[in-house]
């Protein structure tokens, strides 16, 4: 009975909070509610209250179904007086007001022969973010990395776009490709240095990663989405163009740092390089002239080349060399040769895509339709035309083949005779000079009765003013052997001169 006093003191408390929340039916939020500190505590110190703490369940008073209550959170003002954003109830990545608010485009797509011209176009009506003046001072983490990603990637955009005043559009593509490779490079490092939710792209590595940002890309085509021009900001991240790794022959090797003479070494033999890739791919129009004159077409030697820089250029000459060994097995056969080289053509260019697949503006096509075409409309002789008319044979041309034809096709008769005389003499001389002789050397070979080769006395039996007709047909005959000959040794050759 001693204790009774402190446990009616509580009750008391107890049901005056209770009857000061049932006063208003329509309560709809948490209101204040004062009591006397110093009372309850006095009441709670007595000592005949310590045998009654004990715990008590009061979940019959405190029935929540008849009490309802409506939490609402109030940021409070910051020290400034602005109101700040809404408390974090998670990862710090959730926080603040919704993501919509403060949208981004983010990632941009991958550069390519299709958007290109529009990256260079609209440039400057693409969304660029003041980091400190759009997102809240804290909070946002991810967001902000995502608008700097596309702030530097734009500012670099911007440096591949200047210099298209000079340079040819596959030097452009390629210095956007490497801008953007390191967009998705430095976003990743960034956004895997801290303790957030990591980009989901940014958990795959090579192609893979590359491919997931270019899908997730919401503006693909670089379109314009600001009406206004925006403002320029600048990168914090610096970009070198290296002009090494780009996949055109025309492209000359690039060293910022490189002394005078050797930028003049280097573009002097870049002008040189001399390589006809990719090839078309083969038509029902073209196949005739692909297998007809297929002996006519350059192979590539790849160890003339530098051990550095010119590797691009070794992967198409290997590529080239690789198909034209494919297009003379399929030649030989007599049913399905279109089919074939096809086949051997598209595989060719997908084995090299899978090398070549980040510097090669064609590889970047995601269908296999788009990159064959791609491949087939930069093809500087996609129709097999340009080698296939062989060059016109004459008697001059025994100043270039008479040491083969001596060696591996004797006519029977000397030749030194044409090379001594002739030969020395200027191109618009020598044919006059080979027709003379001509007729002076058959007179002496028919003289010579049984001495002649057998070939020769046959043309001896001839009228005399056709028998220097029948001796040049044997000369010219030696002439195409030694040619076909000379021309084999000439068709594998340097791709850089």
């Amino acid at each position: 009975m001693s204790s009774y006093p402190g446990w009616f003191c509580c009750s008391v408390l107890l049901l005056v909070c209770l009857g000061s929340a049932a006063k208003d039916e329509h309560f709809l939020g948490q209101r204040e509610v004062t009591f006397d500190l110093d009372q309850l505590m006095q009441v709670m110190q007595q000592p005949e209250s310590l045998d009654l703490q004990k715990e008590e369940d009061l979940s019959e008073l405190l029935d929540p179904k008849e009490f309802p209550i409506e939490q609402m959170m109030v940021s409070p003002p910051d020290i400034n007086g602005r109101e700040r954003g809404r408390p974090s109830f998670g990862p710090r990545s959730f926080g603040g007001p919704p993501m919509l608010q403060y949208p981004v485009q983010f990632p941009l797509s991958r550069p390519t022969s299709n958007n290109l011209q529009a990256i260079c176009l609209h440039g400057d009506h693409r969304p660029r973010y003041a980091i400190r003046s759009y997102f809240p001072a804290s909070g946002f983490g991810q967001l902000k990395r995502q608008a700097e990603a596309v702030n530097n990637a734009e500012s670099w955009f911007d440096v591949c776009c200047k210099g298209n005043q000079t340079w040819e559009t596959e030097v452009t593509l390629c210095c956007a490709t490497q801008a953007w490779e390191l967009f998705v490079e430095t976003f990743c490092s960034a956004d895997s240095s801290v303790k957030d939710r990591l980009y989901d792209c940014c958990k795959l590595t090579g192609s893979d990663r590359l491919n997931c940002f270019d899908r997730d890309a919401p503006n693909p085509n670089y379109g314009a989405t600001e009406e206004l021009p925006v403002t320029p900001i600048p990168s914090t991240i610096s970009f070198s163009f290296d002009q090494n790794t780009c996949q055109r022959a025309q492209m000359a090797p690039y060293s910022a740092r490189a002394d005078r003479k050797k930028k003049e070494k280097k573009a002097s033999t870049a002008e040189n390089v001399d390589i006809s890739f990719p090839p078309g791919r083969p038509s029902a129009d073209a196949i005739e002239s692909l297998c007809g004159h297929q002996k006519l077409r350059p192979l590539y030697h790849t160890r003339c080349l530098p051990r550095s820089g010119f590797e691009w250029l070794a992967r198409q000459a290997k590529t080239v060399n690789r198909i034209e060994k494919g297009y003379r097995q399929c030649c030989k056969k007599k049913q399905g040769v279109l089919s074939c080289v096809d086949q051997k053509w598209s595989g060719e260019i997908d084995r090299f895509c899978l090398t070549d697949s980040l510097s090669f503006s064609c590889c970047s096509s995601q269908s296999s339709a788009d990159r064959y075409s791609c491949f087939h409309s930069m093809s500087t002789d996609p129709h097999y035309n340009k080698t296939s008319a062989p060059e016109d044979l004459s008697l001059n041309s025994i100043c270039d083949t008479h040491k083969i034809i001596d060696r591996r096709f004797p006519v029977g008769f000397p030749l030194k005779l044409f090379v001594r005389q002739c030969c020395p003499l200027p191109e618009e001389e020598r044919t006059a000079c080979s027709a003379q002789k001509l007729e002076e050397m058959s007179k002496k070979l028919c003289s010579s009765g049984g001495r002649s080769p057998p070939t020769v006395r046959q043309c001896c039996k001839l009228p005399s003013q056709e028998t220097p007709q029948c001796v040049s047909k044997i000369l010219m005959n030696a002439v195409n052997k030694a040619t076909n000959v000379l021309r084999q040794k000439q068709r594998k050759k340097c791709p850089l001169s």
